[in-house]
Parts: C-alpha cells; structure tokens; sequence
C-alpha cells in the first residue's frame, strides 16, 4: 500500500471515531457546557484512544470543558509505573494518578482458578467515583465501545437473566457521579487501528485481561464468528439497543399486560339496521 493511500486511511479512521464520539456525544447529551471530564486511563487502547478522541474534539467544539486524565495504580507486580505519566507529560494535560493497592485485596479474596473481573472492576470503580467528587469533576468517561456494550448484553443474557448492557450514560447508584461512554458508537477494530497508528504505549492487564476461561472471551469469539459470517451483525445488535419494544417482551414491570382490555366500536346496532334494511 502507497504511502498516499495509507495516510488516507489514516485520515478516514480518525475523522469517523470523532464522527462516531461526536454523535454518541450529542445523542446522549454526555458532555455540556463547563463540565470538568475525569478520563480514566487504565493503559491500554481503548482509554487512549477515547483521551485522543476527547482532544481533538475539545479543540474544536463549540462548548467550553476541561479534561483530566486519572489513572489508578492498582500495585500489580510489574506494573510500569512510568509509562502513563511519561505519555500524559508530553500531552500537557492534568493528570492524576491514584496509588491503592487492590491487587492484593483481589488476590486474597478470590480463589486460585476465579477471575477476578467482578470485584477489581467493583474496588476501582468506588475509589476513582470518590476521587472525581474530591478533585471537582462533573462526569466520569469510561472507555467502554460497542463491542463492549454488545458483548455485556449477552453475558447478562447468558449467565444473570437479565436483558441488560452497558449504558451509554448514566447516574451512579449513589446518585453522585454521570458515568459517560463516549466511545458506545466505536467498533473496537477502530480503536485497535488507531491505537496501532498513533503507537500508544499500551500497558497490558496482567491482573485479569490475560487470565484464561474469562466468560468474556467466550462471547468476543462468538460475536467475531457471527460478525465473520455475517457482515454488520453486531452494528443491528447495538441498534436493537436503541428500540426497545417493551410490549414485545415479557416483562411485567415494564408494560402493564394485567390490565390490558379490548377496544372495539359498538357494532350491534349497525348489524341490526343492516339486518332491517
């Protein structure tokens, strides 16, 4: 491929993830006018491509907000410490990051064979929604895309019974922190590009992305054979997320079948004067 040809593809993967974020952005009202952003950057590609996407936006939109990207150590033995500071250094942006040592706690509780998805993702979500109220920050951005969100939908379905996914935002139980995905509309074979073109340094989950047997993994290779097979699969997935028919579904807390009843047009009447005519 010409090097012509290659930057063109560059270009149209960058302009179409700022057009996917930019529409996620608008359809769910995630960013506003004089909101301080807390962009929590995990390391690996997903979390810089969401910061590089937020940047450029932030150049060019229309409204004021500020961005403050925060990592949390989580004291994972081998963890470069280094690289994130280095990469957000030469950014210029705010940032923090949080030291608390979770592994420990997650390695204690969970017995040798689990995963330990569940109660690190519950340990680092309380600490980093408690660190944004203390420095300010009116809205929390997660890295999660679409694939996420359709690969979630399924887990739920599969394992809890539950037609439930990720939202794209949303209030924390505490009602203290807006949670936002900006990346909802992104497919992840983007972000992988993006990440491969920009040469994020990406730091990889030794604590549980690499751990085998994840429930996950089962349903990412179930969606890429079926997006394989067929082509735009997961997109109509994501879409069923966005029209809902709860009368179409059995759930009684959503749509009131008890009480549903008829409605028919008196006809007796007419049928009689047909009858005399």
């Amino acid at each position: 491929m010409s090097i012509r040809k290659n930057q063109l593809e560059a270009n149209k993967l960058q302009k179409r993830l700022r057009r996917n974020v930019g529409q996620a952005i608008a359809d769910y009202n995630m960013i506003e006018d004089g909101d301080r952003i807390m962009v929590c950057m995990s390391g690996g590609k997903d979390s810089y491509g969401m910061l590089d996407i937020l940047l450029n936006l932030q150049a060019s939109a229309p409204i004021k907000f500020e961005l403050v990207a925060v990592n949390m150590d989580q004291k994972q033995p081998g963890f470069p410490e280094h690289v994130l500071p280095e990469y957000l250094d030469g950014l210029g942006i705010e940032y923090h990051i949080l030291e608390k040592d979770t592994y420990s706690i997650v390695t204690s509780k969970i017995p040798e064979g689990k995963t330990y998805c569940s109660l690190c993702s519950r340990l680092r979500r309380g600490t980093l929604y408690g660190f944004a109220e203390e420095i300010g920050c009116t809205k929390v951005a997660l890295g999660h895309h679409r694939d996420d969100i359709v690969e979630t939908l399924f887990l739920n379905m599969f394992h809890q019974s539950k037609l439930k996914a990720m939202p794209p935002k949303l209030l924390s139980d505490d009602k203290k922190n807006i949670i936002i995905r900006p990346l909802a509309y992104c497919r992840e074979a983007d972000l992988v590009a993006l990440a491969e073109l920009k040469q994020f340094p990406i730091i990889p989950c030794n604590l549980c992305g690499s751990q085998e047997g994840l429930q996950r993994n089962v349903v990412k290779e179930m969606l890429v054979q079926w997006e394989r097979q067929f082509p735009g699969r997961i997109d109509q997935i994501f879409g069923a997320l966005q029209n809902v028919s709860p009368s179409q579904l059995a759930d009684t807390q959503l749509f009131d079948f008890e009480t549903l009843k008829i409605e028919r047009a008196d006809v007796s009447a007419t049928r009689i004067r047909a009858i005399n005519l």
